[in-house]
C-alpha cells in the first residue's frame, strides 16, 4: 500500500505534475498493480529481450530496472516529471540499457515506427482518475486518451506490441482501445488472486477481431445518439488508485 505521506488531497491531484514532482523528491519507489515478478510470465510471451522498448510514464517504478536485470537490453523511459527523470537517470546510471527522457506522452518526440514495444503500467489509469462513470468517459478524457493512443500507434513498428497493465476490466478498457485507426488487434490476460489486474496486448498491423470491430461500430452509433441523464455516487473520498494497489 502507498505510504499515507503521499496520499493526495483529492484524486484529481494524480493528474497534476506538481503533485508528482513533490512526491518524487522523497519517495524511493512505488509499484502500481504489483512488481515485475507478478506478471513476468505474461510479459515474456510478448516482449523479446532485444526488442527496443518505450516505457511510458515510468515514474519511480522498478519495472525497467527489473527488466534490465532480466536481460532486456534497450528501454527508453519517459515521464513528464523532470524531477522523476533526473532522479532515475542518476540512480540507474550504471544500467547501460536504460535511458531517461522528460517528455509529454501526448506528443512523443520520436520518429514513426521507432519501437518494437511500448509499455504503460498505470499511466492511463492516472489520466482517467477524474472519471465517475467508466461506461461513459468524458469528452475531455476521451480526447486525451486518443492523443496518447494515436502517438503510441504511430511510434510502433509494424508487428510491434503495445502492452497496457491496468486494473480496468475488458468491458471498460476495450471501449477506448477498439478503434480501427489505431491499426491494432486487442488481446488480454489477467493476473493476481483476490483481485485481478489486466495485461492488454495490442499488436500493430493486425485487424480488430469481429467482436471488437462490432464494439467500435456500436460505440460510434451510441456517440451519435442524444445523451441521457444519469446520477452517480460521490467517490471523491476514495483513493481510487491506492485502493487497487497490491
Amino acid at each position: 500500500m502507498i505510504d499515507m505521506e503521499y496520499l493526495p488531497h483529492s484524486n484529481a491531484e494524480y493528474k497534476d505534475m506538481q503533485y508528482w514532482n513533490t512526491r518524487y523528491q522523497t519517495e524511493e519507489s512505488f509499484e502500481w498493480f504489483g512488481d515485475f515478478s507478478r506478471f513476468q510470465h505474461l510479459l515474456v510471451q510478448h516482449v523479446g529481450r532485444y526488442d527496443s522498448i518505450l516505457m511510458l510514464g515510468c515514474g519511480n517504478s522498478a519495472l525497467s530496472t527489473d527488466m534490465c536485470q532480466a536481460g532486456y537490453t534497450s528501454i527508453t523511459n519517459v515521464d513528464y516529471s523532470s524531477v522523476c527523470v533526473e532522479t532515475m537517470a542518476q540512480r540507474h546510471s550504471d544500467c547501460a540499457g536504460l535511458s531517461w527522457v522528460c517528455m509529454d506522452i501526448r506528443r512523443l518526440a520520436f520518429p514513426d515506427a521507432s519501437f518494437d514495444v511500448v509499455i504503460e503500467k498505470g499511466t492511463l489509469d492516472a489520466m482517467l482518475v477524474d472519471e465517475r462513470d467508466p461506461w461513459n468517459v468524458s469528452d475531455s478524457s476521451a480526447h486525451l486518451l486518443h492523443q496518447v493512443l494515436s502517438e503510441i500507434s504511430r511510434v510502433l513498428k509494424p508487428g510491434g506490441r503495445f502492452i497496457s497493465v491496468t486494473f480496468a476490466q475488458p468491458h471498460f478498457r476495450k471501449r477506448l482501445y477498439a478503434r480501427t485507426e489505431y491499426d491494432w488487434s486487442i488481446n488480454h490476460h489477467h493476473y493476481g488472486e483476490a483481485f485481478h489486474y489486466f495485461l492488454y496486448v495490442l499488436t500493430k498491423g493486425e485487424e480488430l477481431s469481429s467482436e471488437d470491430a462490432a464494439l467500435e461500430r456500436r460505440l460510434r452509433t451510441e456517440a451519435e445518439a442524444p445523451p441521457t441523464a444519469v446520477s452517480f455516487q460521490d467517490g471523491e473520498n476514495e483513493d481510487f488508485l491506492n485502493n487497487i494497489a497490491l
